[in-house]
């Protein structure tokens, strides 16, 4: 009898669709099966460096449905569990006609046995879930995942157990086979958090310490680490098992059936292979040539589009050119803000309205380190700008002002009928917050909510500085500094208008018709939440 070893997750869902992943011990038939009402759905897993893995499209459903299911392997029943506190794990499909609740989060570190990084917020809306709360339509987790370089202790333990700890990469992962481990205790050691990965349709993108800290920061930061002996098996390792464990559950079954990638992994895994090699291949020139992939998707649920931006990835960086996006990756964004919907969410690990002080340093740094002021001021600009983490929107200016130019002519009604909202979603700086825009004036509001982290605070040092710079008068010597390094201003101007916060939190966004609202909890004991804040956006 094969084991599960982790899953299963409710993935992508539509009106009719739905997609269960797993882990298994061994190669097998998964079936997710609901004999009353009909249910039965089946596919063989495939292999990736010895791990094995099942995607299950399930097909057929009503919208808006709600059907409990279980899981065998080889015709043996793996779940639901025997014994569990909690109520049993359905499918849930997307209402279209109805409103519309996305729940989400970033920047969450796995269990510990010393609790320092506080409450989890994800297994606390868990525990809210399994008694009685609001349901959300969709999770949606934007960045930080895991944390690969930043360990546990029970993450030191097994990589003692396989390699020698003090040598290189010292203190983080170095390889595939690790990610495997790390993502077992991010999703599987919490039976709460086990639960609602199985329950609440779930999707992600990924930020830097999926893979490293300020991960592609800059051409010279990605020359640094292509330097070191042991960063190939590194890279390919995080950016492979992102593409098992979190991408392709993102995608609807059409872009999976159609992803090649996936047809030559389970071709290969036919017959007792493994997709390893070519996984690693891909991995590898996804790093090196970003426009080889799409790690950002899109998918629209009735009068609401979802755009989620890989702005981590999909980065331009070389020797002339910085984008926050390569070339093809900002022509698929530019197609997919439109208008014709009362919605427009988009999703970007990274804040796109950052507080103005941060803003303002984070451009006139970037072009400090381009060499607006000298060849040795550019010298200290990159050494402040990896030092500093100033790596977000406003430090790829020419990016930050194309997809300003974009969002304003969808709330002018350039592109299509205006929606009444277009927030963007983020997470990534561990503190939540609500921004508006101010300025231009469009009868579309145009807002960044923030939510971070999940589980893993500020303290001391780092929320003092936060705190000053969100405050207005930190602003304007930065702003001196932008001016002086010929920064144009910015093509918006926008206000925090509620918070800083700095609590592990979970937000979640109701759309209903033309409304908008957001709400951020907080973990009050580890299984309940009480709220920070609500706030209209429309």
């Amino acid at each position: 009898m094969t084991a599960l070893l982790l899953g299963p997750l409710l993935r992508n869902v539509g009106e009719r669709t739905a997609t269960i992943w797993v882990e298994t011990e061994s190669p097998c038939e998964v079936r997710v099966f609901n004999d009353e009402h009909g249910l039965d759905a089946t596919a063989r897993t495939f292999t990736v460096h010895g791990h094995h893995y099942g995607i299950v499209e399930v097909e057929g459903l009503e919208p808006g449905a709600r059907i409990s299911y279980g899981v065998t392997l080889d015709g043996e029943a793996v779940w639901p569990e025997a014994a569990t506190r909690f109520p049993p794990s359905q499918i849930r499909t997307i209402d279209a006609e109805g409103t519309l609740r996305i729940s989400f989060g970033s920047c969450r570190r796995s269990p510990d046995k010393a609790n320092e990084h506080g409450l989890d917020a994800l297994a606390a809306f868990a525990h809210e879930l399994a008694n009685g709360a609001e349901w959300p339509d969709a999770l949606l987790m934007i960045g930080d995942q895991v944390y690969a370089d930043e360990l546990s202790d029970e993450m030191r333990a097994f990589i003692r157990s396989r390699r020698d700890p003090d040598e290189a990469p010292v203190g983080e992962l170095a390889d595939y086979e690790e990610y495997t481990y790390l993502y077992k205790l991010a999703w599987h050691t919490d039976p709460a958090v086990r639960w609602v990965l199985s329950t609440v349709p779930t999707f992600t993108i990924f930020d830097d310490h999926d893979i490293r800290d300020d991960w592609n920061t800059s051409y010279t930061w990605r020359q640094q680490m292509w330097a070191q002996s042991w960063w190939r098996s590194r890279i390919t390792g995080g950016i492979g098992s992102y593409w098992v464990y979190q991408h392709l559950g993102n995608l609807s079954p059409e872009e999976r059936a159609s992803d090649p990638l996936l047809g030559a992994v389970r071709a290969a895994s036919a017959d007792g292979g493994d997709g390893g090699k070519i996984l690693d291949d891909f991995a590898e020139q996804a790093d090196k040539h970003p426009d080889t992939a799409r790690w950002s998707y899109a998918h629209v649920w009735g009068g609401t589009r979802l755009i989620v931006v890989d702005s981590r990835c999909s980065r331009l960086l070389t020797p002339d050119r910085r984008g926050m996006l390569d070339d093809e990756e900002f022509r698929w964004l530019d197609d997919q803000c439109r208008g014709d919907v009362d919605h427009v969410l988009i999703a970007s690990s990274l804040p796109y309205l950052l507080p103005s002080t941060i803003h303002h340093a984070e451009t006139w740094n970037e072009a400090m380190a381009e060499g607006a002021w000298g060849k040795r001021p550019a010298r200290w600009g990159e050494k402040i700008r990896q030092a500093a983490d100033l790596e977000h929107w406003a430090a790829f200016d020419q990016s930050f002002r194309d997809v300003a130019a974009d969002v304003i002519a969808v709330a002018r009604g350039e592109r299509g009928e205006p929606p009444a909202s277009i927030s963007f979603l983020s997470g990534d700086i561990h503190y939540s917050y609500l921004a508006r825009v101010t300025s231009p004036s469009t009868e579309t509001k145009i807002s960044q909510i923030v939510c971070s982290p999940l589980r893993n605070p500020l303290v001391g040092k780092f929320r003092l500085a936060n705190r000053i710079a969100g405050s207005r008068l930190t602003a304007a010597p930065f702003r001196l500094l932008a001016k002086m390094s010929k920064v144009p201003a910015p093509p918006m101007k926008w206000r925090t208008t509620a918070g800083p916060w700095f609590d592990n939190a979970i937000a979640t966004v109701e759309l209903d018709g033309r409304d908008c609202h957001v709400r951020w909890q907080s973990p009050r004991t580890e299984t309940t939440l009480t709220e920070l804040a609500r706030a209209k956006v429309t």
